[in-house]
């Protein structure tokens, strides 16, 4: 499982590498004005669908279920299974496309109600938005082919898919000057890289033998089966995308340059949940689910724990970082061109409040992993619901004396909840056991972190003290130097809680 940890992790984080050179393309060129926030919203409404429809709830549902009908009853079972679902997924996608198309600003009055008082910026977002929304069927596609190859075990090019969407608006944005604007360049990069992705999974499913094929519709009970499973996971995550909805209305109406904040906070913060929560547990959904099939519910406990312990050991630096100097981080990262030091600013008061609610945003893949094994998508549904309805409330309770800022710590809370629910409903089912060993870790990642993070603040003030008079490349030095010393810090004190034996263990096949 290791291994294909860092494949699925080391694409992950090439495509965050190329996804900051773009942010960097994206802040010097659009800035964070009226016309970044309407093309983050053109970026955000298929990404929306995308996330409820395909990555979210479809990948729960289909992963065990096409997992199940390939152990079941062989290659040519799981063939046809993978076929009617293909041919259901196109179909709702093109005319879902369809009505986005014809209904669009509707949906953008609906999506940025704050637009209606700038005809312009809303004009310009109705059109950015129909150019990105075709993007939503072919990563839906995408995502088909990717589920299928997890589970052949084969999951670089799924994980370097991704790696084409920075590629290409960076190459559109390098030719902004061929376009009415700015945001028509970087929008036609997002529909041009979903033709790229899909032509890379398309081919690696070809290769394999397991590329699907339109076929005659019938709901025989293996396809009942997955929309049994698939309509909870859709309400599951239709609730985490209510709650984003909520932060793109609500930042509408607030002063320009929310969204951006928001956008490029979050870009920070999907670092570690990409390249560690989701790498993790697209490795361990398709591990636990042959390992239940088998009859091996120890060894699928002993995989979740694991994949425990590997996510807060990756992921207790960023949260440090984020909390302990995001201004010094988003300065060096985006504050140049036509993204200000006071744009930077705020930007990074956001990333602080949404690195409070990083560690369940990490976890929470893992920890559900264990009721989607099982094909039980409704009992995270609870959970998930809880946490957006608190999420929701707390966002609107937070915006008008915190803005985007009070946005960013509702979303927070509300993934503690959800992570904290999920985990109590899979102890009480005998699903989630943690032992002594564990919670002794738990207890040391959390010193090893405020060790970290105390470490970081005083580094960040000294190094900036002594390099004041530097007039090139100053943020930039600061940061690197800050990863230098952070890498120093956390190493000795993981090394120092947790000794090489816990480390040689964990790295163990």
């Amino acid at each position: 499982m290791l291994g294909r940890i860092f494949t699925v992790g080391g694409y992950t984080l090439l495509s965050r590498l190329t996804g900051f050179a773009r942010d960097i393309m994206l802040a010097a060129i659009l800035g964070a004005g009226p016309a970044a926030d309407a093309f983050f919203v053109a970026l955000r409404l298929p990404n929306h669908f995308r996330a409820i429809f395909a990555e979210g709830a479809f990948n729960a549902a289909f992963v065990p279920a096409y997992a199940h009908v390939q152990d079941r009853g062989g290659p040519g079972a799981a063939s046809l299974f993978a076929d009617r679902i293909f041919t259901l997924l196109f179909a709702s996608q093109v005319v879902l496309l369809i009505l986005a198309w014809l209904f669009m600003p509707q949906a953008i009055s609906l999506l940025a109600p704050g637009f209606s008082d700038d005809p312009a910026q809303r004009d310009l977002a109705i059109t950015l938005t129909r150019i990105t929304f075709p993007y939503l069927l072919l990563i839906t596609l995408v995502t088909l082919y990717g589920g299928i190859l997890n589970v052949m075990h084969r999951f670089a090019s799924a994980a370097a898919a991704s790696i084409f969407l920075n590629l290409a608006m960076m190459m559109t944005l390098a030719l902004a000057a061929f376009f009415p604007t700015a945001g028509h360049a970087a929008a036609w990069g997002v529909l041009i890289s979903g033709f790229m992705q899909y032509f890379l999974l398309a081919g690696d499913a070809a290769r394999t033998g397991v590329l699907p094929k339109f076929t005659s519709l019938k709901l025989d009970e293996d396809v009942k089966g997955f929309f049994r499973a698939l309509g909870p996971a859709t309400l599951g995550s239709m609730g985490t995308q209510v709650a984003l909805f909520a932060d793109t209305i609500i930042a509408t109406f607030l002063a320009a340059g929310a969204l951006s904040a928001l956008y490029y906070a979050d870009r920070l913060n999907q670092l570690p949940i990409g390249v560690i929560g989701i790498a993790i547990g697209t490795v361990l959904l398709p591990d636990m689910s042959r390992r239940l099939t088998s009859g091996d519910h120890a060894g699928a406990m002993a995989s979740q724990r694991r994949a425990f312990e590997f996510t807060l050991l990756f992921s207790i630096p960023f949260v440090a970082a984020f909390l302990s100097v995001p201004d010094v981080i988003m300065r060096a990262m985006f504050a140049r061109g036509a993204f200000t030091k006071a744009d930077a600013a705020a930007a990074g008061a956001t990333l602080a409040a949404y690195a409070i609610g990083l560690i369940p945003f990490v976890l929470i893949r893992s920890a559900v992993a264990t009721f989607y094994a099982r094909k039980d998508t409704a009992t995270p549904v609870k959970a998930a619901l809880t946490g957006v309805a608190v999420n929701v409330a707390l966002k609107v309770a937070l915006v008008g004396t915190m803005a985007q800022i009070g946005l960013a710590l509702a979303t927070a809370v509300g993934a503690w909840i959800n992570l904290l629910l999920v985990v109590f409903f899979a102890v009480r089912r005998d699903f989630l056991e943690f032992d002594r060993a564990f919670v002794i870790a738990l207890a040391k990642f959390t010193v090893s972190g405020v060790v970290l993070a105390a470490g970081l603040w005083a580094t960040a003030r000294g190094v900036s003290a002594a390099l004041a008079g530097m007039t090139f490349l100053r943020e930039e030095t600061v940061l690197a130097i800050l990863i230098v010393a952070g890498a120093f810090i956390y190493g000795a004190s993981i090394l120092l809680m947790f000794g090489r034996s816990w480390l040689r263990a964990l790295v163990r096949p």
